[in-house]
Protein backbone atom coordinates (compact mmCIF):
# COMPACT_ATOMS: atom_id res chain seq x y z
CA UNK A 1 0.00 0.00 0.00
CA UNK A 2 1.12 2.88 -1.03
CA UNK A 3 1.68 6.79 1.36
CA UNK A 4 -1.12 8.26 -0.39
CA UNK A 5 -3.42 5.00 -0.63
CA UNK A 6 -2.50 5.14 3.73
CA UNK A 7 -3.34 8.82 3.67
CA UNK A 8 -6.87 8.27 1.93
CA UNK A 9 -7.53 5.65 4.42
CA UNK A 10 -6.38 7.65 7.29
CA UNK A 11 -8.72 10.18 5.94
CA UNK A 12 -11.78 7.58 5.62
CA UNK A 13 -11.55 6.19 8.96
CA UNK A 14 -11.05 9.42 10.94
CA UNK A 15 -14.32 10.36 9.16
CA UNK A 16 -16.22 7.41 9.92
CA UNK A 17 -15.06 6.40 13.49
CA UNK A 18 -13.87 10.38 14.85
CA UNK A 19 -11.76 10.70 17.25
CA UNK A 20 -11.14 6.65 18.14
CA UNK A 21 -9.71 6.25 14.71
CA UNK A 22 -7.17 9.53 15.18
CA UNK A 23 -6.50 8.09 18.57
CA UNK A 24 -5.58 4.18 17.05
CA UNK A 25 -3.45 6.16 14.03
CA UNK A 26 -1.23 8.19 16.12
CA UNK A 27 -0.83 5.02 19.02
CA UNK A 28 0.30 2.98 15.98
CA UNK A 29 2.24 5.27 14.57
CA UNK A 30 4.30 5.89 17.97
CA UNK A 31 4.94 2.50 18.05
CA UNK A 32 6.83 2.31 14.70
CA UNK A 33 4.19 1.24 11.98
CA UNK A 34 4.41 3.46 8.96
CA UNK A 35 1.49 5.75 9.43
CA UNK A 36 1.15 9.71 8.03
CA UNK A 37 0.71 10.95 12.10
CA UNK A 38 1.24 14.17 11.73
CA UNK A 39 -1.57 14.23 8.06
CA UNK A 40 -3.56 12.81 10.14
CA UNK A 41 -3.32 15.48 12.62
CA UNK A 42 -3.64 18.25 10.15
CA UNK A 43 -6.50 16.66 8.76
CA UNK A 44 -7.88 16.47 12.09
CA UNK A 45 -7.85 20.06 12.44
CA UNK A 46 -9.57 20.56 9.04
CA UNK A 47 -12.39 18.30 10.54
CA UNK A 48 -12.68 20.27 13.39
CA UNK A 49 -12.93 23.51 11.38
CA UNK A 50 -16.03 21.78 9.11
CA UNK A 51 -17.81 20.63 12.53
CA UNK A 52 -17.06 17.29 11.50
CA UNK A 53 -15.12 16.45 14.76
CA UNK A 54 -15.63 17.60 17.95
CA UNK A 55 -12.64 19.91 18.93
CA UNK A 56 -12.64 18.81 22.69
CA UNK A 57 -12.81 14.98 22.34
CA UNK A 58 -10.74 14.91 19.20
CA UNK A 59 -8.26 16.42 21.58
CA UNK A 60 -8.13 14.43 24.71
CA UNK A 61 -8.35 10.88 22.44
CA UNK A 62 -5.42 12.19 20.25
CA UNK A 63 -3.11 13.12 23.11
CA UNK A 64 -4.29 10.14 25.70
CA UNK A 65 -3.93 7.37 22.87
CA UNK A 66 -0.11 9.13 21.03
CA UNK A 67 1.47 9.10 24.99
CA UNK A 68 -0.03 5.52 25.17
CA UNK A 69 2.11 4.93 21.99
CA UNK A 70 5.29 6.44 23.18
CA UNK A 71 5.33 4.51 26.89
CA UNK A 72 5.40 1.49 24.33
CA UNK A 73 7.85 1.97 22.40
CA UNK A 74 9.71 3.74 25.42
CA UNK A 75 8.84 -0.09 27.45
CA UNK A 76 10.24 -2.10 24.43
CA UNK A 77 13.60 -0.20 24.66
CA UNK A 78 13.70 -0.97 28.44
CA UNK A 79 13.07 -4.34 27.36
CA UNK A 80 16.33 -4.71 25.06
CA UNK A 81 18.07 -3.28 27.58
CA UNK A 82 19.96 -6.01 29.01
CA UNK A 83 20.86 -7.66 25.58
CA UNK A 84 22.35 -4.68 24.69
CA UNK A 85 24.40 -3.92 27.69
CA UNK A 86 25.69 -7.25 27.23
CA UNK A 87 26.81 -6.62 24.00
CA UNK A 88 27.65 -2.89 23.94
CA UNK A 89 27.57 -2.11 27.84
CA UNK A 90 31.23 -1.88 28.46
CA UNK A 91 32.40 0.47 25.67
CA UNK A 92 33.28 3.68 26.83
CA UNK A 93 31.55 5.62 23.82
CA UNK A 94 28.35 3.63 24.87
CA UNK A 95 28.72 4.93 28.69
CA UNK A 96 29.66 8.38 27.22
CA UNK A 97 26.11 8.30 25.12
CA UNK A 98 24.51 7.63 27.67
CA UNK A 99 25.90 9.81 30.25
CA UNK A 100 25.08 12.49 27.48
CA UNK A 101 21.26 11.44 27.05
CA UNK A 102 20.61 11.56 30.85
CA UNK A 103 21.89 15.22 30.83
CA UNK A 104 20.58 15.94 27.34
CA UNK A 105 17.75 13.53 27.11
CA UNK A 106 14.51 16.10 28.21
CA UNK A 107 15.08 18.62 25.25
CA UNK A 108 15.19 15.62 22.58
CA UNK A 109 12.59 13.47 23.92
CA UNK A 110 10.09 17.15 23.93
CA UNK A 111 11.28 17.76 19.80
CA UNK A 112 11.46 14.30 18.90
CA UNK A 113 7.36 15.21 19.44
CA UNK A 114 6.75 18.39 17.39
CA UNK A 115 9.84 19.28 15.56
CA UNK A 116 12.26 16.32 14.59
CA UNK A 117 9.19 13.83 14.31
CA UNK A 118 10.97 11.30 11.88
CA UNK A 119 13.38 10.31 14.96
CA UNK A 120 10.54 10.41 17.88
CA UNK A 121 10.53 6.17 17.53
CA UNK A 122 14.20 5.57 17.37
CA UNK A 123 14.69 8.05 19.78
CA UNK A 124 12.04 6.41 22.29
CA UNK A 125 13.51 2.97 21.86
CA UNK A 126 17.35 4.81 22.97
CA UNK A 127 15.40 6.42 26.06
CA UNK A 128 14.46 2.79 27.62
CA UNK A 129 17.28 1.03 26.71
CA UNK A 130 19.69 3.91 28.08
CA UNK A 131 17.35 3.88 31.20
CA UNK A 132 16.01 7.18 31.07
CA UNK A 133 13.95 7.57 33.95
CA UNK A 134 10.27 6.36 32.73
CA UNK A 135 8.14 9.22 34.43
CA UNK A 136 10.72 11.95 33.13
CA UNK A 137 10.40 10.21 29.87
CA UNK A 138 6.00 10.68 29.84
CA UNK A 139 6.68 13.70 31.36
CA UNK A 140 8.24 15.34 28.20
CA UNK A 141 6.33 13.29 25.62
CA UNK A 142 3.27 14.35 26.70
CA UNK A 143 4.49 17.77 26.95
CA UNK A 144 6.35 17.39 23.52
CA UNK A 145 2.66 16.11 22.24
CA UNK A 146 0.26 18.07 23.35
CA UNK A 147 2.52 20.82 21.18
CA UNK A 148 2.35 19.11 18.56
CA UNK A 149 -1.47 18.41 18.90
CA UNK A 150 -2.37 21.69 19.26
CA UNK A 151 -0.12 22.83 16.56
CA UNK A 152 -0.68 21.22 13.90
CA UNK A 153 -4.21 21.07 14.47
CA UNK A 154 -4.06 24.58 14.33
CA UNK A 155 -2.78 24.70 11.35
CA UNK A 156 -5.19 22.16 9.69
CA UNK A 157 -8.09 24.29 11.40
CA UNK A 158 -6.37 27.60 9.81
CA UNK A 159 -5.64 26.64 6.43
CA UNK A 160 -8.98 24.54 5.90
CA UNK A 161 -9.09 23.07 2.83
CA UNK A 162 -5.44 24.08 1.97
CA UNK A 163 -4.32 21.89 4.76
CA UNK A 164 -2.87 19.15 2.36
CA UNK A 165 -0.63 21.61 0.80
CA UNK A 166 0.50 21.99 4.62
CA UNK A 167 1.41 18.73 5.23
CA UNK A 168 3.71 18.29 2.11
CA UNK A 169 5.71 21.16 2.96
CA UNK A 170 5.64 20.33 6.94
CA UNK A 171 7.06 16.55 5.86
CA UNK A 172 9.43 17.99 3.53
CA UNK A 173 10.23 20.58 6.19
CA UNK A 174 10.98 17.86 8.61
CA UNK A 175 13.14 15.66 6.60
CA UNK A 176 15.60 18.39 5.52
CA UNK A 177 15.52 19.78 9.33
CA UNK A 178 16.09 15.90 10.91
CA UNK A 179 18.99 15.85 7.92
CA UNK A 180 20.95 19.18 9.40
CA UNK A 181 21.34 17.56 12.68
CA UNK A 182 22.49 14.64 12.20
CA UNK A 183 25.28 16.35 9.62
CA UNK A 184 25.77 18.41 12.47
CA UNK A 185 26.08 15.86 15.22
CA UNK A 186 28.84 14.18 12.97
CA UNK A 187 30.77 17.36 12.18
CA UNK A 188 30.51 17.97 16.41
CA UNK A 189 31.94 14.05 16.49
CA UNK A 190 34.59 14.70 14.38
CA UNK A 191 35.61 18.05 15.63
CA UNK A 192 35.83 16.03 19.24
CA UNK A 193 37.75 13.18 17.75
CA UNK A 194 40.18 15.96 16.05
CA UNK A 195 41.17 17.76 19.02
CA UNK A 196 41.33 15.03 21.38
CA UNK A 197 45.08 14.93 22.24
CA UNK A 198 47.79 12.25 20.50
CA UNK A 199 49.08 9.58 22.98
CA UNK A 200 52.24 10.58 24.70
CA UNK A 201 55.47 8.56 23.19
CA UNK A 202 57.37 6.89 25.93
CA UNK A 203 60.86 6.75 24.58
CA UNK A 204 62.98 4.20 26.34
CA UNK A 205 66.52 5.10 27.95
CA UNK A 206 69.65 4.13 27.01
Amino acid sequence: MSLSDLSDAALTYIVTYGPFALGLILLLAAIGLPLPSTFAVLASGAFVQQGVLDLTSTLIVGFVFVVVGDTLSYGMGRLLRRPIHRRFGQSAGWQRAEQYFQQRGALAIYLTRWLLTPIAVPLNLVAGSSGYAAQRFVGFAAAGELTWLIAYGTLGYLFGSQWEAVSDFISNFSGVLVGLVIVGIGVYALLRWARRPAPSVVVPHS
